[in-house]
């Protein structure tokens, strides 16, 4: 451990031996490292990500559009393997520049559609299929309003919670406590919304449970950052109640398998192109 006190320099410069067990998949620039083509299945929409909260969201609305009898929701899912930089490919980056799961190529349209961001690609499928997304303004407004605050709020739990708890080189008390008191807070907002509430915006399951259920409820009810007993989960009585509704819906179980290469190996599956993918795997 370095020393306990810190003076920034005056002008700051990236040190790539410091990033933890994720070093490899952050740095300061934007951009291709290396010239990789991605693969094209036969279906309307390719998908290009991870099992990650971000990847789950969109292999979870898939899965539930499908489950409704969407055909034109079928989709090939690749994987993206993080770890050993595959998003800074040439073909993922021409799809996101950002260099971040997931990527969706919709190659229905007449020109193919790519679209990069979690939240942009719910909303994008949800318009395009007309489903999971309310149409009154009242309604699609609560929708989005929840859609952005998990969009917003993730990053404390992920980028920081998530990476000081779990990842970190070292443990720095400070840093824990911060993102901890953040985390905490934003649970106990959700639990108080849910208190009246079947779903985030009342009766309907839609987008925003997707997403917020992709962090929020993976923290309460499965083992993201093992960090159930550190932040008392349990207590937030109404988010279990909501997150363990919707772990047990057939299309979410599905959906979090999607692009998933750890775990038990009935949980896996690398890559998705059917949905009798699904029956072979179990």
């Amino acid at each position: 451990m370095k020393d306990e006190t810190y003076t920034p320099p005056k002008v700051w410069k990236w040190n790539d031996q410091d990033g933890g067990k994720w070093t490899k998949i952050n740095r300061p620039i934007s951009g291709a490292t290396h010239e990789k083509t991605l693969p094209v299945g036969k279906n309307p929409l390719q998908l290009y990500s991870l099992a990650t909260p971000n990847g789950v969201k969109v292999t979870v609305l898939l899965e539930e559009l499908i489950e409704l009898g969407i055909t034109d929701a079928e989709y090939d899912a690749y994987l993206i393997n993080i770890g050993e930089g595959d998003q800074f490919g040439s073909d993922f980056v021409a799809i996101n520049p950002n260099s971040k799961i997931p990527a969706l190529l919709d190659t229905s349209t007449e020109v193919p559609t790519r679209v990069f961001e979690s939240g942009a690609i719910l909303v994008y499928l949800a318009e395009k299929f007309g489903l999971f997304l309310p149409t009154k303004p009242a309604a699609r407004a609560e929708c989005m309003s929840w859609l952005f605050w998990q969009m917003g709020s993730a990053p404390y739990l992920g980028g920081g919670f998530g990476h000081f708890y779990s990842y970190a080189p070292m443990k720095i008390e400070y840093c824990i406590d911060r993102f901890s008191m953040e985390v905490k807070r934003q649970l106990d907002v959700l639990d108080k919304n849910l208190a009246e509430r079947q779903f985030l915006c009342g009766d309907d399951y839609n987008i925003s449970d997707i997403a917020v259920y992709s962090w929020y409820g993976s923290l309460v009810v499965n083992t993201l950052y093992d960090a159930q007993e550190f932040l008392d989960t349990a207590s937030y009585t109404n988010v279990s109640r909501w997150a363990n509704e919707i772990q047990s819906r057939p299309a979410v179980l599905r959906g979090q398998r999607v692009n998933k290469t750890w775990g038990p190996e009935e949980e896996q599956m690398a890559e998705r192109h059917h949905a009798d993918d699904f029956k072979i795997s179990s």
